[in-house]
């Protein structure tokens, strides 16, 4: 069958039509495809772009660290380690030293007429060097310091050895039969400053007083001499044990605490753990008795006492003189230095003025007693019996009492 002519046009033209769309839609496939590929090229660019400038970096870090693996393969590191271990071995020590200097001016600041303020200025300029990190500096420094020190300390001790005993002062080399009683001692020809207080044990109780209510290791509460006899209802008082003053830097850690053997008033022991074996000697207060120790280790747990306490050394037992001296410095350098005592069922408390420990043992057998312990001395001594004394003191983790029945 013939097609007609307008019908065969149609034809001509819709496949025509067909063959453009098809071209079209091909054309457009490799332009998507083209543009695709494009930004896909442009993300690869990109991407190595990146990875070029992070290859550059760590190529770059390779040599620096090449540069430092040469430079340690330069260095004796075993020297190198030696220097700095002597470097801060240096440091310890004038570190140590200085803290110990300072100790000693804190000492010296406790006792009477002592000048302290050129000691101080020199401290402080060992203080600087430190800051500076010169230590060669500071170690010289700090060796003119205890030079001053010692020669502040010999300055001190010839002012302490004439000690001044006004003329009033009466010649007895027997203590008071009671009370308050400001006396001169007299052994071969030189004479001794004395203050001492003595109680009958059939009329005064003797108590020891703590400010912490147990054992305390660190940062123990304290309080004056007159709080403890105030409290207690005391007519007289004396300073306790050995503590560790706050004011020393080698009592950080250990502040105002102490750790000799101690019953205070309310029947409670102090440091009882650390004093089973213990070769300090003590004193017991009972129901109208005295005893005294030659070692704690030798008395139990007893609370059927009103009060006991340790210190050292025992200057007088059995009437004769328990201390001779020995190789401790601190014991041979002369001080106000507080005791406590017995003479039969009379017991006394006092202070030998200006005396090393073995002249207070010497001043305490003259004045005939049985046994004297010696207690704290220099920045702790203090003494009441209706005033102060003696003292008062810096502030005290216990004292010893006297209390009327």
């Amino acid at each position: 069958m013939k097609l007609k002519p307008g019908l065969k046009g149609f034809l001509l033209r819709h496949q025509l039509g067909e063959i453009i769309l098809a071209i079209l839609v091909t054309i457009l496939i490799v332009i998507t495809g083209l543009i695709l590929a494009k930004q896909r090229q442009l993300l690869l660019q990109t991407e190595n772009d990146s990875l070029k400038k992070q290859v550059a970096v760590a190529l770059s870090r390779v040599q620096e660290l090449d540069g430092e693996i040469a430079t340690l393969q330069a260095v004796d590191l075993r020297q190198e380690n030696n220097t700095l271990r002597q470097q801060m071995l240096d440091l310890s020590t004038a570190y140590k030293s200085s803290l110990a200097n300072y100790e000693e001016i804190i000492k010296l600041q406790e006792l009477p007429g002592a000048k302290v303020v050129p000691l101080q200025i020199t401290f402080a300029s060992v203080l600087n060097l430190l800051s500076l990190n010169n230590l060669s500096g500071a170690k010289d420094a700090n060796k003119k310091l205890v030079g001053e020190i010692s020669k502040e300390k010999a300055r001190l001790a010839a002012l302490a050895s004439v000690v001044v005993i006004p003329a009033n002062i009466p010649q007895k080399n027997e203590p008071p039969s009671s009370g308050f009683s400001r006396q001169k001692v007299t052994i071969e020809g030189t004479s001794f400053l004395v203050d001492i207080v003595a109680a009958d044990l059939g009329s005064t109780k003797v108590v020891v007083d703590t400010t912490s209510e147990g054992t305390c290791t660190d940062n123990c509460p304290v309080l004056p001499l007159a709080t403890y006899v105030s409290r207690s209802g005391a007519y007289a008082g004396i300073n306790g044990s050995y503590f560790c003053p706050a004011t020393y830097p080698s009592c950080a850690g250990k502040t105002n605490s102490f750790d000799l053997l101690l019953m205070n008033k309310n029947k409670v022991y102090f440091n009882s753990d650390n004093n089973v074996y213990s070769t300090n000697p003590g004193v017991i207060f009972g129901g109208g008795y005295i005893r005294f120790v030659s070692k704690v280790s030798d008395w139990g747990r007893d609370t059927g006492i009103d009060s006991m306490i340790s210190n050292y050394p025992l200057l007088v037992f059995d009437k004769q003189i328990s201390f001779g001296g020995d190789s401790d410095a601190k014991q041979s350098a002369r001080s106000n230095r507080s005791f406590v005592a017995n003479q039969g069922n009379k017991v006394f408390i006092g202070v030998v003025h200006g005396v090393t420990v073995a002249e207070s043992a010497k001043v305490l057998h003259a004045l005939s007693m049985d046994n004297a312990l010696n207690l704290d001395a220099g920045g702790s001594v203090a003494l009441w019996s209706g005033g102060y004394k003696d003292g008062p003191g810096r502030e005290l983790p216990n004292a010893i009492l006297f209390v009327r029945k």
